[in-house]
C-alpha cells in the first residue's frame, strides 16, 4: 500500500494481528492469479491499484465521508437499493464475505452445516478484520435464504442491521409489499442520515447506478467478441470492485477499459485463441477474493465470456427507469427494477432459465458451469430445472459444488479438464 493506515486501523477496531495475516495472504494470492496473466489489458491497471489498496485509500475515503458528517452503509445483496444511499448522501459498499476466514469464530454462534458466505461474513465480524464493517454505519441485509434471514439476527447483536424482506415471488401482492419496503428503506436512510430523500436526490442517485451498471453492461459486451479481447478473471475483478468503489470514478475508469477493449476488437486482439472454448458460469456470486473457479477454469485454456450471477448480469441487467419526476413515481420504479431481478430466492424462477439461454446465445457460449456453494439450497435445488433446459438445448453443463477453501482445487480441476475435453468432443461432432 502506498501508505501506513495501521492508526486508522487501529481506530477503526481491527484485530491488527489477524488483519496482518489476512493482509499477507491475499496479495501473494493475487500476484498468483492476475499478475502471472499475459496481455492483459492496460486499463486493469486500475483495478491493480484499488486492490492494492483495497483496505487503505478507500476506507480512508470513507472514513473522511464520515469525519465530515456523512454516513456508510454496507450491503451483501443485490437488493439493497443503492440509488437509495446514495439520494441520502451515504456511501454504499459491498460488505466481506468471499473467503474462508473466521469460521472457527462463526461457528460458535452458526451450525457447520450453514453456507460458506454466511460464515465468511460473520467470520470476517467476530475477527475484526474487515475494515469494511467496522467503517459501516448501518449493515443492510435481505431475505434471500433462511440462513441469511437468521444470520442476521446473530450480526445484529454486534452492529446496526436493517434487514429488508424479498418476496419469494413476483405477483401483484409481492410487487406492493417489496414498494413498501423500500419506502421503509428511505425512512430508515433519512433518520440514519438526517437528509430528506426528494425527488431531486433520488434521480441523481439513480442517474448514478444507472451510469455504473451500464459501463458494466458495455465492458461485458467486449466479451461478445471473438477472440475474446479481456480474460474471464479480469472481468470478474472489474465486477467485483463496482461493490468496493466510489461509482462515478469507478463508472469512469471502466468507460476507459471499454474503448480499449474495442480498440481491441477492432485490431483482433484477444487473451486467448479464438477457438478456445467459451464458457458461461452460471449460479452463485463470487466476492473478493473469491477467484477460484475462474482460476482453473481459465487455466485449462478456456475463457470466461460471462457470470450469470450476482457479481455479474444479475446486478448490471437492468436498469431502473429515470422518466418519472415525482418521489412516488422515482420509487415505485426503483422497486420494479429490483423485481426483475431473477434470484434463486423466486418460486417459480422462468425467468432464469430464459435469462441463461439468452446468455448461452449471445456470447455463443460452448459450456456452461454451474457453481454453488455447498449448502446454498436455492441455487443447488433449482440446478435440476437450469440442467434440464441446458441439456434439451444441447449445451454441456458441468455442476460445481465447493466452498472458500483450496483444499478440492485439484479435484475440480480434474472435474473442469474433462469437461473441456466433453466440450471439444461436442465441437468436433458438430464440425
Amino acid at each position: 500500500m502506498s501508505e501506513d493506515y495501521r492508526k486508522m486501523w487501529e481506530e477503526l477496531g481491527l484485530d491488527l494481528e489477524a488483519h496482518d495475516q489476512l493482509l499477507a495472504v491475499i496479495p501473494q494470492m493475487y500476484g498468483d492469479i492476475y499478475m502471472s496473466q499475459q496481455n492483459r489489458p492496460e486499463g486493469m491497471a486500475y483495478l491493480d491499484f484499488v486492490m492494492s489498496e483495497i483496505h487503505g485509500l478507500r476506507v480512508k475515503e470513507l472514513n473522511d465521508l464520515r469525519e465530515a458528517g456523512g454516513k456508510v452503509v454496507g450491503a451483501f445483496c443485490l437488493y439493497v437499493p443503492e440509488e437509495v444511499v446514495l439520494a441520502g448522501g451515504a456511501a454504499c459498499v459491498g460488505i466481506c464475505g468471499g473467503a474462508d476466514w473466521g469460521t472457527a469464530e462463526a461457528e460458535k454462534v452458526l451450525p457447520r452445516n450453514l453456507c460458506p458466505l454466511i460464515k465468511s461474513f460473520i467470520g470476517f465480524k467476530l475477527t475484526k478484520v474487515c475494515p469494511y464493517f467496522e467503517s459501516s454505519d448501518m449493515i443492510v441485509g435481505e431475505t434471500t435464504c433462511d440462513g441469511k434471514k437468521k444470520s442476521y439476527e446473530v450480526l445484529g447483536e454486534y452492529t446496526n442491521v436493517h434487514v429488508m424482506h424479498t418476496p419469494q415471488t413476483k405477483d401483484d401482492a409481492s410487487r406492493k409489499l417489496w414498494l413498501e419496503e423500500v419506502k421503509k428503506f428511505k425512512a430508515t436512510m433519512e433518520e440514519l442520515t438526517g437528509n430528506t430523500i426528494d425527488a431531486a436526490a433520488l434521480a441523481q442517485g439513480v442517474a448514478t447506478v444507472n451510469a455504473k451498471r451500464a459501463a458494466l453492461k458495455r465492458m461485458n459486451e467486449a466479451r461478445k467478441a471473438s477472440p475474446v479481447p479481456i480474460s474471464g478473471k479480469d472481468a470478474l475483478l472489474i465486477e467485483q470492485v463496482a461493490f468496493y468503489d466510489d461509482p462515478v470514478r469507478f463508472t469512469q475508469m471502466i468507460n476507459k477499459v471499454s474503448d480499449e477493449l474495442e480498440q481491441r476488437i477492432a485490431d483482433g486482439v484477444g487473451v486467448a485463441p479464438a477457438d478456445a472454448p467459451r464458457i458461461l458460469i452460471s449460479g452463485c456470486p463470487m466476492a473478493i477474493p473469491n477467484w477460484k473457479m475462474h482460476h482453473i477454469v481459465e487455466s485449462t485454456g478456456a475463457i470466461i465470456v460471462g457470470e450469470e450471477a450476482c457479481i455479474g448480469h444479475r446486478y448490471f441487467r437492468d436498469m431502473v427507469d429515470e422518466s418519472p419526476s415525482d418521489l412516488e413515481g422515482e420509487l415505485t420504479a426503483v422497486a420494479d427494477r429490483y423485481m426483475k431481478l431473477d434470484c434463486a430466492c423466486f418460486t417459480p424462477n422462468k425467468e432464469r432459465l430464459d435469462n441463461i439461454m439468452q446468455l448461452v446465445e449471445d456470447y455463443k457460449v460452448d459450456g456452461v458451469i454451474h457453481y454453488a456453494l455447498q449448502f446454498c439450497d436455492p441455487f443447488t435445488v433449482e440446478y435440476n430445472s437450469v440442467e434440464r433446459t441446458l441439456k434439451y438445448a444441447g449445451v454441456p453443463v458441468l455442476k460445481i459444488e465447493t466452498d472458500y477453501s483450496m483444499e478440492d482445487a485439484g479435484q475440480l480441476s480434474t472435474r473442469v479438464e474433462a469437461f473441456m475435453e466433453q466440450i471439444k468432443e461436442t465441437q468436433g461432432a458438430i464440425v
